[in-house]
């Protein structure tokens, strides 16, 4: 009885120590309330997001390239994202914007390879200015040593110069054009393959 009576004193005592504390700084209560609801907030969003690419891939993400070139360039690179995700990059992020060093997406595909890819989209689709070298001079300097890629990629809906293409064969840069731009965005095959030559994989192929 005698012990019994010791630990509610003892329980007693650090529960009234306790709430003397939380008067003496009632600060405290509203921050981890706070933390509580940001915490409630995150988890729904990310069920919220979870169950919106769900329905996505159910449905089958597609674009046509007369969609395509209505877009505005920053709605572009949100559709390649989303492509990519609809691929099976679950991390594909659009990055684009000022001081993005080059990269407008990167993701990593099922097989763990990164992605960085540059996107360059032409209002007037082919008849629109080709995509030249200096462009590529910049993916070429930031895609590997600056964001880490495996595979970089410039995507366009538009064409590439001559020397765009020779310049991005001897880096290993890979270019997607109007054509197999068209081609990714209108079917379900994944980008990596369509692409050549591109890094082998960095872990086991998923099972389907």
């Amino acid at each position: 009885m005698a012990g019994l009576l010791l630990v509610f004193a003892v329980a007693w005592s650090l529960l009234t120590g306790a709430l003397r504390w939380l008067a003496d700084h009632p600060w405290v209560p509203v921050l981890l309330l706070l933390a509580a609801l940001a915490a409630g907030a995150w988890w729904v969003w990310r069920r919220a997001e979870a169950a919106r690419w769900e329905r996505i891939r159910a449905s089958g993400l597609r674009y046509g390239l007369p969609q395509i070139d209505a877009l505005h360039h920053r709605q572009f690179e949100h559709a390649i994202r989303d492509l990519m995700h609809r691929d099976g990059c679950p991390d594909a992020v659009q990055v684009g914007g000022a001081g993005d060093h080059g990269a407008d997406v990167k993701a990593t595909d099922p097989y763990g390879r990164r992605w960085v890819i540059q996107c360059k989209h032409r209002r007037a689709g082919p008849a629109g200015a080709a995509v030249g070298t200096p462009d590529l001079h910049v993916l070429n300097g930031t895609g590997r040593p600056v964001h880490g890629g495996d595979v970089v990629v410039l995507v366009t809906n538009g064409r590439f110069t001559a020397n765009a293409v020779d310049f991005a064969a001897s880096q290993r840069l890979h270019l997607v054009d109007r054509r197999l731009l068209g081609r990714w965005a209108a079917g379900s095959t994944p980008l990596w393959e369509l692409l050549r030559a591109i890094p082998p994989p960095r872990r086991p192929t998923p099972r389907s």
